[in-house]
């Protein structure tokens, strides 16, 4: 087969990963789509996303309009003349007149088995529901939320310790792998296509600070994989003396006997062990407003006081 004339949309490092692949293969891309630059950091300085630093080191055009519904963007995609237009994590709707443009259709790269986990957080979603399986789909897109027919899966076993940060790493590999794999036919595995399965369908929802907040009554298993899905971010949390208290690590303990969910039981270097719904679990690294991530160990050589048994986590 040809080499394909491509455009691809997309804007965090997990799309990055694809872009690059792209980049590093035959194919040729004629342009990339990334949302528009946003503040970010403490200062909220204005920067350019991973994919647009990509794509201009590589001298790529980048478009970067607040929606792809109006006739300009739309002109200016349909006079790319393009065979497919690759889709990764780029935060946009993509709508039915641009779906329509590109020769062979849209294409996908989802982050999860689907139809499980449809939406803009698969990652984390599976890690925070105790899921010890998930993988990538490569699928030919339609009007709806990742509904499209699929092309490619493959699954990926998720590590019993694994973060959102890691598998994170480990499915943008894998999805930029697939993809190079169906582009080396794209219209046999577009005649091949297979519709997902009506059964089995569950939403990943965006990704928030505040949903990222530890509830104590839940069971230790389920604290313990909320603290490992959203770190590196948004990062699990707790209020600690009207404070934000980031939490970076946990793990299950034993039953201490405390029937108050979110009360401090003992303080050591290994950590805070806090009751839980179920049982306790051990919160080993945790990080202070305004500090960098620390060890409860480096927390107390630096303040003996902070952390008393008896105190609450909330």
């Amino acid at each position: 087969m040809k080499p394909l004339r491509l455009a691809f949309a997309g804007t965090p490092d997990f799309a990055a990963v694809s872009l690059q692949a792209l980049l590093d293969g035959p194919h040729t891309v004629a342009a990339v789509l990334t949302q528009p630059d946003r503040g970010a950091g403490r200062g909220k300085k204005v920067q350019p996303g991973p994919v647009k630093k990509l794509a201009l080191a590589h001298d790529l055009p980048v478009l970067q309009p607040d929606t792809l519904k109006t006739d300009e963007i739309q002109n200016q995609l349909r006079d790319l003349a393009l065979d497919a237009l690759i889709v990764v994590a780029y935060g946009l709707i993509i709508p039915r007149a641009v779906l329509a443009l590109p020769r062979l259709g849209c294409v996908n790269v989802h982050g999860s088995l689907l139809p499980r986990w449809r939406g803009a957080a698969p990652i984390q979603w599976a890690i925070q529901a105790g899921d010890r399986e998930t993988g990538t789909t490569i699928m030919q897109m339609d009007a709806g939320l990742d509904t499209g027919p699929m092309l490619l899966s493959e699954s990926l076993t998720i590590g019993a310790r694994e973060t959102g940060g890691e598998l994170h790493d480990r499915l943008a590999e894998q999805g930029a792998r697939l993809l190079g794999t169906v582009l080396e036919d794209l219209p046999g595995y577009l005649e091949k296509a297979r519709p997902q399965p009506e059964d089995g369908v569950t939403y990943a929802s965006k990704l928030t600070k505040a949903g990222a907040r530890l509830d104590f009554r839940l069971p230790g298993a389920a604290l313990v994989n909320r603290v490992r899905a959203f770190n590196p971010w948004p990062v699990a949390w707790v209020d600690f003396d009207g404070q934000p208290l980031r939490i970076w690590d946990a793990e299950e303990v034993p039953d201490t006997g405390e029937p108050e969910p979110g009360r401090i039981v003992t303080v050591s270097d290994d950590g805070l062990t806090v009751a839980c719904g179920d049982g306790a679990v051990l919160l080993s690294r945790v990080q202070l407003p305004g500090k960098r991530p620390m060890t409860v160990a480096e927390v107390r050589r630096g303040h003996p006081e902070l952390f008393q048994p008896g105190a609450t986590l909330e």
